[in-house]
């Protein structure tokens, strides 16, 4: 005896998102909250500068949809071994998928607006 076919809904496909409510299909990672990790070694000049920049992008084009934590890879090392950082300062976005890593002191705006998947904004 055969299993009538299933009936899928009149919307589509849709996937749960991180609270279990139901994403729309084509959503983009422009409502997203990203979820951001960046790397320094202590208060070098170049750490200091990323600190700088990546608050700076956040605030400007992310306001109130991010959760950006610095780590210092000497008061942390096991963090810094456990995401495998081998050059510092590097920004890992965990969220939205897919995971990117940024390396450098994030200086460069459309480089890192790419990087975070906000290149089309501008």
């Amino acid at each position: 005896m055969k299993n009538p076919p299933k009936k899928s809904s009149p919307a589509g496909k849709r996937k749960l998102g991180l609270a279990g409510e139901l994403e729309q299909p084509g959503s983009s990672s422009r409502q997203a909250k990203y979820v951001l990790r960046l790397y320094v070694s202590g208060s070098t000049l170049k750490s200091a500068l990323a600190v700088e920049n990546i608050k700076r992008i956040c605030e400007q084009h992310l306001k109130n949809r991010y959760d950006l934590k610095v780590i210092d890879i000497y008061q942390q090392p096991n963090l810094a071994r456990d995401e495998q950082i081998v050059a510092v300062p590097t920004l890992i976005k965990r969220l939205p998928s897919p995971l990117r890593r940024l390396v450098g002191d994030l200086s460069n705006l459309k480089k890192v607006l790419l990087g975070l998947d906000l290149g089309m904004q501008e």
